[in-house]
């Protein structure tokens, strides 16, 4: 995975289930996990493994749903030698949902 996160990044997402009570459009986005047509956009951690956010595989907006996603296979993610990235904290602001184009609410 190119640009892995730094633990106070992390450290700075609510815990799962923390904003459940949220409108979906309201959550904050704290991370952007991407590669080729694909994007992560993480909401809630659970300071281990477990993400929950918005996915979008292979630029399919229709399908795209909120879930849960596991970091490890994030930082697994490698199609023929090209990973994950994650969009640096310089160029990625903490936004809510609903500033974030790609994510259909």
């Amino acid at each position: 995975m190119w640009n892995i996160p730094s633990q106070k990044r992390l450290d700075a997402i609510p815990g799962l289930y923390a904003t459940e009570s949220t409108a979906p459009g309201d959550k904050l986005v704290y991370l952007h996990f991407f590669i080729f047509d694909s994007d992560w956009y993480i909401v809630e951690y659970d300071g281990d493994d477990l993400f929950f956010g918005y996915a979008i595989l292979n630029g399919d907006i229709q399908c795209a749903e909120w879930g849960y996603i596991s970091f490890a296979e994030l930082k697994s993610i490698n199609v023929k030698g090209v990973e994950i990235d994650c969009e640096l904290e310089l160029s990625w602001r903490i936004r809510s949902a609903s500033e974030v184009s790609r994510i259909q609410l």
